[in-house]
């Protein structure tokens, strides 16, 4: 049976008055003992996600189990309770006390739960040994390279020995001498009884995970053929938050481009004739799609793949990502369909 089980999340929050969702209906059950990637470049959620699981955001909808606990209908005496003895979370900064030691800093959530100074020390002292800095226990932040440091903040997660570890981008600041034992360490958490979460798009990891979760999709390299839609005026391309896996062109018509604001309404942003391209950024990027694309009028579109697109129309230049949809399609057009 599942210790971890979201049932279609759905998170979403404003910027510029805007509707922007980073993760939407996502589901997932982790067992005890599993390890689980979260995979996705920056923006797709991962950390969003993190701060639900700890408690720290409430999403838009969908429920977090953890166990006998609903996250979501936590709040004060037992949301305090479900932090400190349920969830410990590696920070990607590390998030180190600069003037305490190793020990100290492994001390804080012990004596910041009120456990005496007696069971605090020898409880971080045997978790610093666990993480391998038995011979650093009284060195500060300063003093410790980026592993060590690394090291430390994962020994801090496990001072209430937590079934669920939640570790962002754990590997960023490291090189790959000091990411192999991070990974190893990691691997080594994860035994029966804890859950480990990993968010990374660091791919050095992948074969550690038991199981490994695209919050983005990546965009397709493969050559697939293009897709040739004939619109009706009112017809969706692609919904604002969905993954993206082509980059389309107008040959006849209008397509609009419209962003769904706080209050439920949408405003045209742009509106797109035949010879020009939407639609680049979420497969180039690997990001959700920004804008709704729908058809104005009876309108022809076609879909590419990103190497297609690349092959046929040529590499959209920065100044072209920068401009967006106001740039005109480069010579070297595919067929028309």
């Amino acid at each position: 049976m599942a210790d971890l089980v979201i049932d279609d999340l759905t998170v979403e929050y404003s910027s510029g008055g805007y509707v922007i969702r980073p993760i939407d209906n996502l589901s997932l059950e982790v067992a005890s003992g599993e390890l689980v990637l979260l995979l996705g470049p920056s923006g797709c959620g991962k950390t969003t996600l993190f701060s639900v699981l700890a408690g720290i955001l409430r999403p838009a909808s969908g429920t977090v189990r953890f166990r006998e606990a609903l996250v979501n209908d936590l709040s004060g005496p037992g949301l305090t309770l479900y932090r400190r003895s349920t969830v410990g979370i590696v920070f990607q900064a590390f998030n180190l006390i600069p003037s305490l030691t190793a020990l100290e800093n492994v001390e804080v959530p012990l004596l910041a739960a009120k456990v005496p100074h007696r069971e605090a020390a020898p409880r971080a002292e045997t978790l610093l040994t666990q993480v391998g800095l038995a011979d650093r226990m009284t060195h500060r932040p300063g003093d410790l390279s980026g592993g060590q440091q690394q090291r430390v903040a994962i020994a801090r997660a496990l001072a209430h020995n937590p079934p669920l570890l939640l570790a962002d981008e754990p590997t960023a600041h490291l090189d790959y001498i000091q990411v192999e034992g991070i990974l190893r360490l990691l691997r080594e958490l994860a035994t029966s009884g804890r859950v480990v979460l990993v968010a990374t798009h660091d791919e050095r990891l992948l074969p550690l995970a038991d199981r490994i979760v695209e919050l983005s999709p990546r965009s397709v390299t493969r050559e697939r053929p293009p897709e040739h839609l004939v619109l009706e005026a009112g017809d969706i391309v692609f919904e604002q938050g969905d993954s993206g896996e082509r980059i389309y062109v107008v040959w006849s018509g209008t397509v609009e481009l419209l962003r769904t604001r706080e209050d439920g309404t949408s405003m045209v942003m742009d509106e797109l004739r035949s010879g020009r391209y939407f639609g680049e950024l979420a497969p180039i990027f690997g990001l959700p799609r920004s804008m709704t694309a729908r058809a104005a009028t009876k309108t022809v579109v076609s879909g590419y793949t990103v190497a297609d697109f690349r092959r046929q129309v040529g590499a959209p230049t920065m100044d072209d990502l920068i401009l967006g949809s106001d740039v005109r399609l480069k010579p070297r057009l595919p067929e028309a369909p």
